[in-house]
């Protein structure tokens, strides 16, 4: 008989096997010799209450041997199979192309960027000399954007695919087990390459093809159907499906559809910055003590506020976490945020954004939120003075509309700049953010403090274009065989979530 129950575990023998059986015995009522076996389904961290406790779901085998099942990937060799091209080489592209290999079609991946190790220069490049390589930094290179901001696996999109499957696949290329059952499973940026390199061995052994400084510069489309890209302006590549891939901040691409006439729209994102508190002062009010137990991990949050019928939230948090560059041309500020493995780094930072329609930004124009967004790039670079030094203010200095005499220490490391950011973002995104943080320590104690820094800007949530798809076939409503995919299409928003799109993708182009 198998029974799945919920018990509660202290901290400290979160890994003590005798002390989890004992609390199914007692929850039960059953003699622990007749519990042949149990599994760990899901564990969270309730800090509710003085107590803080593991919430464990757990599947208890009673009176019956366990039998392990293991959910085998039936790749095939695809050498001499139909050929389906995949643009980027992110976890869109790279899942896309192994649910091809189970399908037995042939992934050709092309991606603009270069390899997880020859990424690793030109992203010193960034962080040291503050100089951007447009084709190679944080958003573009194998892995995509996830490989080096943190690799964050939570997730709400049960319904669009299997969950389990994605984060059994990273297990199989070299994850750790605990990505399985925690509520907000983490990779972190130092063990993802790893991860993601084991990944195209596996695509390349199977027969499938990756392409890197590979830049797709054409759609060659005929009689409404796609026949191949060019990459490279030089190199034909020949398929008849096309997986589109290539993230959210791949601008060229839009403006490549836009200027061949292929429908692409406009698309509500989400603009504001990312705020750095110290790690200690998040532990104490999420744990309510003074230091944190070391059975503990670093704390996380999750707020949200309506500010006069505008969202504001915080987004993509990262415990123990550095705050990261992530431009992808030159001339222009973007920051998001990371964390190693085991989050031990000093400061919290996450991002904290105010919601922006449609009807903030008058016109017909499907690049109107992108050009939109880039403008308050730009201007928060020119801020900084150039070098990627970013423009910052002290949190309680922002809301009182006072420019910060200094700055805290913290872990952005191209530098930052005492301005006033309300020069920088729009007076709604201003105001919301000022009207939000306040209500934010309210809910959190320690939270609305000077000793937090606003770090500008926080531009790249989401894309601000949608390149439209049939929800059935997940073509393109004008070409026949492009299929629009994950972030950068609008249909994803992180690691997991993209994944399954590529997965959908893929089993999307067999059924055609």
């Amino acid at each position: 008989m198998q029974k799945d129950i919920e018990i509660a575990v202290p901290p400290h023998h979160i890994d003590n096997m005798e002390t989890i059986l004992d609390g199914i015995s007692k929850s039960l009522n059953v003699l622990p010799h007749r519990i042949k076996h149990f599994n760990i389904l899901k564990r969270s961290i309730d800090a509710r209450s003085k107590t803080i406790v593991y919430r464990m779901q757990v599947r208890a085998y009673i009176d019956e041997d366990y039998v392990p099942t293991e959910q085998n990937f039936s790749y095939k060799k695809v050498t001499d199979s139909k050929k389906v091209i995949i643009v980027g080489a992110g976890p869109a592209g790279l899942f896309a192309a192994l649910q091809c290999i189970e399908l037995g079609l042939k992934p050709i991946v092309v991606e603009r960027g270069k390899d997880v190790k020859q990424r690793r220069r030109d992203l010193a490049a960034i962080n040291k000399l503050g100089v951007v390589n447009t084709e190679s930094n944080y958003c573009y290179g194998e892995g995509g954007a996830g490989t080096y901001s943190d690799g964050k696996l939570y997730t709400r999109s049960n319904k669009r695919g299997d969950i389990n499957k994605v984060l059994q696949i990273f297990v199989q290329h070299g994850a750790h087990q605990d990505i399985m059952v925690d509520a907000r499973p983490h990779i972190g940026t130092n063990k993802l390459p790893h991860i993601i390199t084991a990944i195209r061995e596996t695509i390349l052994a199977y027969g499938g093809e990756v392409h890197f400084d590979s830049k797709l510069t054409d759609l060659i489309v005929e009689n409404g159907a796609v026949k191949g890209i060019v990459v490279n302006q030089q190199q034909e590549i020949n398929a008849e499906a096309v997986i589109l891939a290539t993230g959210h901040s791949a601008r060229d691409i839009y403006e490549l559809l836009h200027h061949k006439n292929i429908l692409i729209e406009a698309k509500p994102f989400a603009l504001g910055v990312r705020i750095e508190h110290p790690q200690t002062l998040i532990d104490q009010a999420q744990y309510r003590c003074d230091i944190r137990s070391e059975y503990l991990p670093p704390a996380y949050y999750s707020l949200v506020e309506q500010v006069k019928s505008r969202g504001v939230f915080s987004f993509c948090m990262c415990p123990g976490g550095i705050i990261a560059p992530c431009a992808t041309d030159v001339n222009e500020i973007v920051v998001n945020g990371w964390s190693p493995s085991k989050r031990n780094n000093p400061f919290a930072n996450s991002g904290t954004v105010v919601q922006i329609t449609l009807d903030d930004v008058q016109g017909y124009d499907p690049l109107r939120m992108l050009e939109f967004q880039s403008a308050i790039e730009q201007k928060a670079f020119e801020a900084g003075g150039g070098n990627l030094v970013a423009p910052a203010q002290r949190m309680v200095d922002f809301v009182e509309n006072r420019l910060s005499i200094d700055l805290p220490k913290n872990s952005y490391l191209p530098g930052t700049k005492s301005v006033m950011l309300d020069n920088i973002l729009p007076d709604f995104v201003s105001q919301s953010l000022k009207g939000a943080l306040p209500l934010f320590g309210k809910k959190m104690k320690g939270y609305y403090t000077n000793e937090a820094i606003l770090v500008g800007v926080e531009s790249r949530t989401s894309s601000p274009v949608r390149i439209p798809r049939d929800k059935d076939t997940f073509q393109h409503p004008q070409i026949k065989g492009l299929y629009p995919c994950a972030e950068g299409a609008g249909y994803a928003g992180g690691i997991v979530s993209a994944a399954i799109d590529g997965i959908n993708c893929a089993n999307a182009i067999l059924s055609q």
